[in-house]
């Protein structure tokens, strides 16, 4: 009897285990207007785009998928449309254990797209808002600098490229300091690793020290992990 009952334990924990080493991710929402399209959802778990699961939706923009997450990281929304136009068919999301929802049109898929029930996206979103303006001041410079009207002199160029690279450092300067200040969040590595790559070494490890052990141990802190190593 009391072997029977130290098996059983034994068997309870190795359940436990298992259910923290994958937990389960729901995504559902709808796409209005959709009447009939493949729907994809998928994922990059080292270099590859790799489908989880697909939905063919005929009639009804309704969809839920149901999947297994090892740890939270950036998932995609595929629609083929079947309209053989590869623009605006694809929703970046930051995916976490629980119940994800998003909702959308068929005709704007990933600019209207709302996304809730992530802590994670919410921070992303959060840090694209801000790189968003940085990034458009930069293409803005340079659009200006190409005007053929605009007779530039050299001391001009100088000066706008000046420009151009102060508001690049500014940009690496708000991700660094967006990492740092978010070390609890499962975006601080993904920043480093899919923003900022290319930064000082110190930087990178400065993000990666502070990280909390639950995402240093997460799928992007262990690659920035690796990352920080060749370098």
């Amino acid at each position: 009897m009391k072997r029977l009952i130290i098996v059983l334990v034994s068997m309870l924990v190795l359940s436990s285990c298992g259910d923290n080493a994958e937990e389960a991710l729901i995504v559902t929402g709808k796409i209005k207007g959709l009447k009939k399209g493949m729907l994809y959802l998928q994922h990059v778990p080292d270099s590859v785009l790799v489908t989880v699961d697909s939905l063919a939706i005929n009639g009804d923009g309704n969809f839920t998928f149901k999947s297994k997450l090892e740890s939270p990281e950036v998932y995609y929304l595929y629609l083929d449309k079947k309209d053989y136009n590869d623009i605006n068919d694809r929703i970046t999301f930051f995916a976490e254990p629980g119940t994800i929802t998003i909702n959308t049109d068929w005709n704007t898929f990933d600019t209207t797209a709302k996304i809730s029930g992530s802590k994670s996206h919410e921070k992303l979103e959060e840090y694209r808002m801000t790189m968003s303006g940085i990034n458009m001041r930069n293409i803005e410079i340079m659009m200006n600098a190409a005007q053929p009207e605009n007779q530039l002199s050299q001391v001009s160029i100088d000066s706008l490229e000046n420009i151009s690279n102060r508001n690049l450092q500014r940009g690496y300067a708000f991700a660094i300091n967006f990492a740092l200040n978010n070390k609890n969040s499962f975006i601080a590595p993904y920043i480093a690793l899919k923003e900022i790559p290319d930064a000082n070494v110190k930087y990178l490890d400065s993000i990666y020290s502070v990280l909390s052990p639950e995402v240093a141990g997460s799928k992007y802190g262990e690659e920035l992990a690796v990352l920080l190593k060749k370098k």
